[in-house]
């Protein structure tokens, strides 16, 4: 069974209620119309309810009417959301008026739905971009407990058995913190575990931090960031397992780790790989899809207290579907 079936056949285990706010969006709605068939997720649908299914009748989608769809010009919650909307929002100038016309946003109703507790997670992005997507999740959700800044994590799926789990590595940031200073970057190694665990199913994540230099064989104040981000990933997380900083053979080779860094744990063994800065990321992963012929799954976002993913707007149908099934598994971690 690939990743990616795992990954589904965990979301239908343990259903959960994800939000589609771009409802009249053909690959969100098609995408959707195969998960209430499957019995991947309970999905809630923003628009109004006739339109909705008027379109995927148009689209011959047979499995829309399984869906929650909630109108905000019309439900009977919208005042509820816009008067939570106003108390999130009031000490930064958020006035009534405002909110009762934010709330009608359905990016912003969807995170409405998911702080009241009526939803798990959402998904939006085939329309919008990662701004207007996040802005909501900020405002409205914020991040978890301990954390303060959002990141982003790729499953790395290689043709290279021996490294990572069976050539599954789970890496961040690649996708939303340029320059993180040490405090974030523990963040990010903190929530990259807990993604390679809810998400790529990794029983023990094991974390590489990253960096040009193992174990002092560089100075430079670069490295002392990823050193001292390792230290306080540990005060944050006392349970993870991490190390650094290694570099990239150091982490992942096991030769290479034994030379290098005698007595770690995680040197040659690391299934999770943390960069210094979101330049590194973004090009590395980039480097191992195209030459190693690498299968990339995301990027998925991470460090927000219920999760919302953020599609590309040049997404398949495929990918909103496998996007589901990973805020699902999100879900059930943040619960």
């Amino acid at each position: 069974m690939s990743l990616i079936e795992q990954i589904v056949a965990r979301a239908k285990s343990n259903k959960q209620r994800i939000v589609l706010p771009e409802s009249f969006e053909e690959r969100t709605i098609t995408a959707a119309d195969r998960a209430l068939a499957d019995g991947l997720a309970d999905i809630i649908l923003i628009g109004n309810r006739e339109k909705v299914l008027a379109y995927a009748e148009e689209l011959g989608l047979k499995n829309i009417a399984k869906a929650t769809i909630i109108d905000p010009a019309t439900s009977p919650k919208t005042a509820e959301y816009a008067n939570l909307l106003y108390e999130l929002r009031k000490n930064k100038g958020m006035t009534p008026e405002v909110a009762a016309k934010t709330v009608l946003d359905p990016l912003y109703f969807g995170c409405l739905i998911i702080k009241s507790g009526d939803a798990d997670g959402q998904i939006s992005g085939a329309l919008s971009t990662t701004g207007e997507t996040l802005r909501p999740a900020l405002q409205i959700i914020k991040c978890s407990p301990g954390i303060t800044c959002v990141s982003g994590a790729m499953l790395m799926i290689t043709q290279a058995p021996e490294y990572g789990e069976n050539g599954v590595l789970v890496i961040g940031d690649v996708a939303v913190t340029p320059a993180p200073d040490a405090g974030q970057l523990a963040q990010i190694a903190v929530c990259t575990a807990r993604t390679a665990k809810s998400v790529a199913g990794f029983a023990d994540p094991r974390v590489a931090m990253l960096s040009f230099s193992t174990k002092g064989s560089a100075k430079h104040e670069v490295v002392d960031k990823v050193v001292e981000a390792t230290a306080l990933a540990k005060e944050l997380d006392p349970s993870l397992k991490i190390d650094g900083e290694l570099q990239a053979d150091a982490a992942l080779v096991p030769s290479v780790g034994k030379k290098k860094a005698p007595g770690s744990e995680i040197a040659g063994n690391a299934n999770v790989l943390v960069f210094p800065n979101l330049e590194v990321g973004n090009i590395s992963y980039k480097l191992i899809q195209r030459l190693g012929h690498a299968e990339a799954i995301g990027p998925i976002l991470q460090g927000i207290a219920k999760p919302v993913n953020d599609l590309s707007r040049g997404c398949s149908v495929d990918d909103v579907y496998n996007l589901i099934a990973i805020t699902a598994c999100q879900a059930m971690d943040a619960k």
